[in-house]
C-alpha cells in the first residue's frame, strides 16, 4: 500500500479505485452540467418562480454546483487518470478553494432556504420586508462572501496553506508551522450550519403540526375534511422533503469531511476515494432534490422541454416557418401556473 520515496510516504491507491473514480467524475461532470444548466434555465424562464426568495437561493445553489461540475470535476478526472497532479501550482491552489467553498455555499444556501421557510410559516407578517429583492441579493452576496472569507486564512497562508499533498497527489489544505484550520473549518463551516438547519426544520415541523391540531379543534367534522386532508398532505410532503434533504446531503458530504478530519494521514485510501465520489454526487442530486421534488418546478421543466421540442420541430426541413408566437406562449405558461409551495 505504501511506497517510500525521498522520505515522503506515498500512498498507493488501488487501481480499481482510481478507475472507478475517473469514470464517476466524468459521468457526474456531464450529468451535473446538464442538470444544473437545465434547472437554471427552467427557473429563469418563469418570472413568478424567479422572483420568489426560495428560488433565488436554489439558483445560487445550482450555480455553485454548476461551477463545481464544470471546473473541479474535470480537474479531478485528470488527477485520477494520471494518478498524480500534472496541472501546475496555480490550479492546485485554486482547487481546494473551489471545493471547500462549494461545500460552504451549498450549506449556507440550505440554511437560507430553511430560514426563509421558517419565517414564512412562523413570522409571515415580516416575510415581505425580510425577503425583498434587495434583501435577497444581500443574503446571496453574504453567502458567497462568507464562503470566500473562510478560505482566506489558508489562501493567504495566515493559518495553514493550500498546495499539493505529494503522498496522496491531492490539492488540499496543508499544515503550516504544524497547524491547519481543517478541524475548525469542519466545525464552523459544516457542523454549525447543519445544526441550524436541523433546528429550523424541527421548528417548522412543530409549527405546522400545532397549526393543524388547532385547526382540527376549531372545525366541525363536516367542514374540516378538505382542509384537514390538505394539511395532512402538506405535512407529509414537508416531512419527506426534510428527510430527503438531510439524508442525501449527509450521505454525500459527511463521510468525506470525517475522513479528511480524522484520517488526514490516509490510512484507508479506498475509503477516501469512496467518500470523494459521494461528495461529487451532491452536485448532481441537488437539482433533483430542490427542483424535481416540487410540482411547480416540475412544471417549469416541462415547459422548457416543450420549448426545446418546439424549436427542434420547427427547425426540421419541410416543417414550414417557425411559429415564434406558439413557442413564446408555451414558455410563458409557467408564469400563470406557477405558485411556489415548497411544502
Amino acid at each position: 500500500m505504501f511506497n517510500v520515496t525521498d522520505d515522503i510516504t506515498v500512498i498507493k491507491y488501488p487501481k480499481f479505485a482510481t478507475v472507478v473514480a475517473s469514470i464517476c467524475s466524468i459521468l457526474f461532470c456531464v450529468v451535473g452540467v446538464i442538470g444544473n444548466s437545465v434547472t437554471i434555465l427552467a427557473l429563469c424562464r418563469c418570472p413568478k418562480l424567479r422572483s420568489h426568495a426560495t428560488t433565488a437561493f436554489v439558483l445560487s445553489l445550482c450555480i455553485s454546483d454548476l461551477l463545481f461540475c464544470s471546473v473541479n470535476l474535470p480537474l479531478t478526472t485528470v488527477r485520477y487518470i494520471n494518478e498524480e497532479w500534472t496541472l501546475g501550482d496555480a490550479l492546485c491552489k485554486l482547487f481546494p478553494v473551489l471545493f471547500y467553498g462549494n461545500v460552504a455555499v451549498s450549506l449556507l444556501n440550505m440554511v437560507a432556504i430553511t430560514l426563509s421557510r421558517y419565517i414564512l410559516i412562523a413570522y409571515s407578517k415580516y416575510y415581505e420586508q425580510l425577503y425583498s429583492k434587495t434583501a435577497i441579493w444581500v443574503q446571496i452576496i453574504a453567502v458567497w462572501g462568507i464562503a470566500i472569507l473562510i478560505m482566506l486564512p489558508p489562501s493567504l497562508e495566515i493559518w495553514g496553506r493550500l498546495g499539493l499533498n505529494p503522498s496522496t497527489f491531492s490539492c488540499t489544505i496543508l499544515e503550516k508551522d504544524g497547524s491547519s484550520p481543517k478541524k475548525v473549518l469542519f466545525l464552523i463551516g459544516f457542523v454549525l450550519p447543519c445544526v441550524v438547519i436541523i433546528i429550523s426544520y424541527s421548528c417548522i415541523y412543530w409549527k405546522v403540526r400545532m397549526s393543524r391540531l388547532n385547526l382540527l379543534k376549531h372545525q366541525s367534522v363536516n367542514k374540516k375534511d378538505r382542509m384537514t386532508q390538505k394539511r395532512e398532505k402538506d405535512d407529509n410532503r414537508l416531512t419527506k422533503l426534510m428527510l430527503i434533504i438531510f439524508v442525501c446531503f449527509l450521505c454525500c458530504f459527511l463521510p468525506l469531511m470525517m475522513m479528511n478530519v480524522f484520517d488526514d494521514d490516509v490510512a484507508y485510501p479506498s475509503l477516501h476515494v469512496l467518500a470523494s465520489i459521494l461528495a461529487w454526487a451532491s452536485s448532481v442530486v441537488n437539482p433533483f432534490i430542490y427542483a424535481a421534488s416540487n410540482r411547480q418546478y416540475r412544471s417549469a421543466y416541462s415547459k422548457l422541454f416543450r420549448i426545446f421540442q418546439s424549436v427542434v420541430t420547427v427547425s426540421k426541413p419541410g416543417s414550414g416557418s417557425t411559429d415564434f408566437r406558439a413557442i413564446e406562449k408555451n414558455g410563458q405558461q409557467c408564469t400563470s401556473k406557477a405558485n411556489l409551495d415548497l411544502s
